[in-house]
């Protein structure tokens, strides 16, 4: 099965159309979650697209982290999973790599963020999401390292606004 990553003004419709398992919706706290249908398999996680603590906003943090990766280790893979933020560029690009390599434990993770960056140009995961899925997965620095070396995307969120859905692969040869 894959991944689904998208901005969440596509999110209901892909849901609708596609029928994921799973879903995950990363969004600020101001901003009102797409009603998918879903239930207990709709993680619905408050967090603002920042890396580095900024008072009054909710950076991700070891709790938010552990709650994603619970969430996404129970993914069976019978159906897509649905991950989106609100540009479908940062935490959900992060958050569809986290998934990737958690149900992937001996592939490099370079070759993950390689396929990732070939399923989007666009996409720039946010590197918070990254270096702590990457401690509490015991990868050493390697997630966060891949992550670096794909770079930014291009062209960049300001000049697109959101990304365009696409389809990451969910297993990798190890």
């Amino acid at each position: 099965m894959t991944i689904i990553v998208c901005p969440l003004s596509r999110a209901p419709h892909i849901a609708r159309e596609r029928r994921p398992s799973r879903a995950v919706s990363l969004l600020d706290r101001d901003t009102a979650f797409p009603a998918l249908g879903m239930g207990e398999r709709h993680l619905q996680l408050d967090v603002h697209d920042i890396e580095a603590e900024v008072e009054g906003l909710d950076a991700c943090c070891d709790a938010r982290m552990e709650r994603i990766i619970q969430f996404v280790r129970g993914w069976d893979r019978s159906g897509p999973i649905l991950i989106h933020c609100w540009a479908g560029i940062s935490r959900s690009t992060a958050t569809a790599y986290i998934t990737a390599c958690l149900h992937n434990p001996g592939t490099d993770e370079s070759a993950i963020a390689q396929a990732l960056r070939e399923a989007s140009p666009t996409a720039m995961p946010n590197r918070r999401f990254v270096a702590l899925a990457d401690t509490a997965l015991g990868r050493n620095g390697r997630m966060s390292a891949a992550i670096a070396a794909i770079g930014d995307g291009f062209p960049r969120w300001p000049d697109i606004k959101e990304a365009e859905p696409f389809t990451l692969r969910s297993q990798f040869a190890a």
